[in-house]
């Protein structure tokens, strides 16, 4: 027998999961995402999720209430009689009416090696770190933030070049493979969890804006692994003077590289650009408003001479 499934995200990253139960025959008796966003291209229209989208292709239930502070949210989830919740990245902390709403509980599947990288951006803060290696977990929920015991564990290495936006597409297919494989184990009644370890816990705390300018005083590899961990968004970036103006440019893409200067310096006219120890090479780059370059494309269209200095 299917079994009866409440399922809860929100961003892109959650769809895969949603899909791949679906086609596995299991009953979505509801979807729960974050409410629509003013969105477009003045920020007027509210925009639905993409798991919202995904529900409705697939002629799904969709509610989106604020919190589950109301009683009757809450009993409106526990009126579903489903059998389990399964949450991917619904942007909201559960209280525990809702984890205990359904007949098993619920599970969440997170993008890293528990207990490292508990909280809202793991996949950025891995890269950031340097860490080679990633994954996804299915965990049982408990009251804590990514606290629960783990049922299932999938590694993924992360390339040394590797951007978050490619780990992100690259998990969310591991992840969506794992939760079919946890709920059929569910189903079955031979899904077996481990506690986590309390040793090891790192938190991957939200990207802040501050966070995004580049520091080319730093070592060049942490230069490089800061520029792929926020790429392509929110962009890591640089100031550069364009016809006597400073302007925001994106760095997307770069790889170490070799040289020295005062931090910051332009090396040559590839953009290897000096750092506190070492240089990165910066391969894929943005102005504001403008497409996306190669870094010849770039330079094209914004020369960039050797001994300009970037901050």
């Amino acid at each position: 027998m299917a079994l009866r499934i409440i399922f809860m995200g929100t961003p892109e990253f959650s769809v895969a999961t949603l899909e791949a139960l679906a086609a596995a025959g299991h009953e979505i008796v509801a979807v729960y995402t974050q409410p629509p966003r003013p969105g477009g291209r003045r920020g007027l229209d509210l925009q639905k999720s993409p798991v919202h989208l995904s529900a409705e292709r697939l002629g799904l239930p969709v509610l989106h209430p604020l919190n589950f502070r109301a009683e009757e949210d809450r009993d409106r989830f526990r009126a579903f009689g489903a059998d389990v919740a399964v949450v991917v990245a619904y942007g909201l902390l559960l209280p525990e009416a809702i984890l205990t709403g359904t007949r098993l509980g619920a599970f969440n599947g997170h993008a890293s090696l528990l207990p490292r990288w508990r909280g809202a951006a793991p996949i950025q803060r891995a890269i950031m770190a340097g860490d080679a290696e990633t994954g996804m977990m299915v965990m049982k929920m408990d009251k804590g933030l990514d606290t629960g015991p783990v049922a299932l564990t999938r590694k993924v290495a992360i390339g040394p070049d590797m951007t978050a936006g490619e780990l992100h597409d690259r998990l969310s297919a591991v992840g969506a493979e794992a939760m079919v494989e946890a709920m059929a184990a569910l189903e079955a009644g031979t899904l077996a969890t481990v506690p986590q370890s309390d040793e090891g816990v790192v938190y991957a705390a939200k990207i802040d804006k501050s966070e995004t300018r580049i520091d080319f005083s730093r070592d060049g590899a942490e230069v490089h692994n800061h520029i792929r961990s926020l790429s392509p968004f929110p962009g890591a970036w640089f100031e550069l003077a364009v016809n006597g103006k400073p302007e925001r440019v994106k760095v997307l893409g770069s790889t170490p590289a070799e040289g020295e200067g005062a931090p910051g310096a332009v090396l040559d006219r590839s953009l290897t650009i000096a750092c506190g120890q070492g240089a990165v090479r910066l391969t894929r780059l943005q102005r504001a408003g403008g497409k996306q370059l190669d870094a010849a494309d770039f330079l094209r269209g914004t020369p960039v001479s050797p001994g300009t200095v970037l901050s």
